[in-house]
């Protein structure tokens, strides 16, 4: 089992608690402004950019990509990837270990792990600290607590990498019912004005579904956007579709700050 790591920090670490915590997202000014039923109806959503921070911060972003997946139907799985903020571990890996939230457990998907496997590693250290993935976990658990997923690591997030794993993940998933979420915040500690002009340009090459030109103004632009890898994996990964953008936001929206976090809920339908 992989134990929570975030658990009273990022999110609350007590069940109830957690709960009417995921429920005050979905009905922040900033979320969807309600908490929607599960649907079991023909599903149209097959990739996601998701934020990972504190839900204080940026649960009600987030929220508005779970209310979207929540009225179209879940998966039979989920892969979320996010950064290796830890620094821990192989460089791109999964984990067949399953994890553990307030909400109960998740389990890996362990038939789409043994197609990765000849690929990525199976590292369950690079997964023991980071919350990038783990945050995103009791958002499905309020909706469903019976699902599959598969967590995947990125501390390598150049492009050629992000390409490759794109593609070896599109092959593992072929056939399956899977909706692939990239776990990422924006711009990092600066001002609201740059946060908002840097990241619309890293948003407007992933509305666009450009993989490679998303990375080019990451870096030439020098936006501080932890998990461009996990974006442009998933945007390799499913390979076309429309991406639309559910909301965007900073941490300043919730309280005033001289420098602040960017977060994006983006969604790509097929």
């Amino acid at each position: 089992m992989r134990h929570p790591a975030v658990a009273g920090k990022f999110y609350s670490g007590n069940e109830a608690e957690l709960i009417a915590q995921i429920e005050r997202c979905f009905l922040s000014p900033f979320g969807p402004g309600e908490i929607p039923k599960l649907s079991q109806g023909k599903r149209s959503i097959v990739g996601a950019v998701v934020p990972h921070a504190g839900y204080e911060y940026s649960g009600p972003v987030a929220a508005h990509v779970y209310a979207a997946l929540a009225k179209d139907g879940f998966p039979g799985s989920f892969v979320i990837i996010g950064p290796n903020h830890s620094g821990f571990g192989n460089h791109m890996a999964i984990t067949t270990e399953d994890f553990v939230t307030p909400l109960g457990t998740c389990r890996v998907d362990k038939e789409i792990a043994s197609k990765l496997r000849r690929w990525v590693s199976d590292d369950p250290i690079a997964h023991q600290y980071e919350h990038s993935i783990e945050v995103q976990l009791p958002f499905i658990q309020y909706f469903e607590s019976d699902f599959k997923f598969l967590p995947i690591t990125m501390a390598l997030q150049d492009y050629e990498t992000a390409k490759e794993v794109g593609l070896r993940l599109r092959d593992a998933c072929e056939g399956k019912d899977v909706v692939i979420l990239a776990s990422t915040d924006f711009s990092h500690y600066v001002t609201e004005k740059r946060a908002r002009i840097e990241d619309m340009k890293v948003i407007d090459q992933i509305l666009a579904l450009n993989p490679k030109g998303l990375y080019d103004t990451v870096v030439q632009r020098d936006v501080s956007m932890c998990g461009y890898g996990p974006v442009m994996t998933m945007l390799e990964a499913v390979a076309g579709g429309k991406a639309e953008l559910l909301r965007y936001g900073t941490s300043g929206d919730i309280h005033p700050m001289s420098e602040v976090v960017g977060y994006g809920a983006i969604i790509i339908r097929r």
